[in-house]
């Protein structure tokens, strides 16, 4: 897996011929990016929008924040992109990974026009704990489980509750809990994605 909106695309063009074929073969896709190439003028022609899912990764919405931990586009042109592709009616969802609850700004994130988001909860090992050190209060992250630290349960259900957008499906990697996402919460419980085109499956 990988992003396939990278600078190199606009040489290859590897994601826009890709595209170009599922159009033809009615192949459906799921696409994670942290880029806003996604909606330039050319690869908006060639999206079809009975077959695309898109998720467009944020992890806060502060472009200067962002800069400390990732090389990608500025947040604030990513919501562009997501902006401009909920007013096409294309299945596209904010894809909050991972979810730093000081970093991320709940207000902020309910804020950007989207019907859809997708929270995937940081989980800590060691790499990770480098990466955002300045963002993680360790005493939170509590319960050890497959070489690494989570936030309690009790805790991430407390955290998605300030979400007020349409649809917020939740992805928790910590396996145990599952069945309550699938079950109580995630819109369509057959896939925590949310892909619009499972329901038909």
């Amino acid at each position: 897996m990988t992003d396939c909106f990278q600078p190199v695309e606009k040489i290859h063009r590897i994601t826009y011929n890709t595209l170009k074929a599922f159009k033809v073969m009615r192949k459906p896709y799921l696409i994670i990016t942290k880029s806003n190439m996604i909606i330039e003028p050319e690869y908006i022609e060639v999206l079809d929008k009975d077959l695309a899912h898109i998720q467009i990764t944020l992890t806060t919405t502060n472009d200067d924040e962002a800069l400390k931990f990732e090389h990608a586009t500025p947040p604030s042109k990513r919501i562009e992109a997501i902006e401009k592709l909920q007013e096409l009616w294309f299945d596209v969802q904010i894809r909050l990974s991972p979810y730093v609850p000081w970093l991320a700004k709940v207000e902020e994130f309910n804020r950007i026009k989207c019907d859809k988001i997708l929270i995937e909860f940081l989980r800590i090992n060691h790499r990770i704990k480098k990466r955002f050190w300045e963002y993680i209060n360790e005493e939170d992250y509590s319960v050890n489980y497959q070489w690494y630290k989570h936030l309690t349960f009790e805790k991430k259900k407390e955290l998605v509750k300030d979400f007020k957008i349409k649809e917020v499906t939740v992805c928790d990697f910590d396996e145990r809990y599952l069945h309550y996402w699938k079950k109580e919460f995630n819109p369509n419980p057959n896939d925590c994605c949310n892909l619009r085109w499972i329901y038909s499956k």
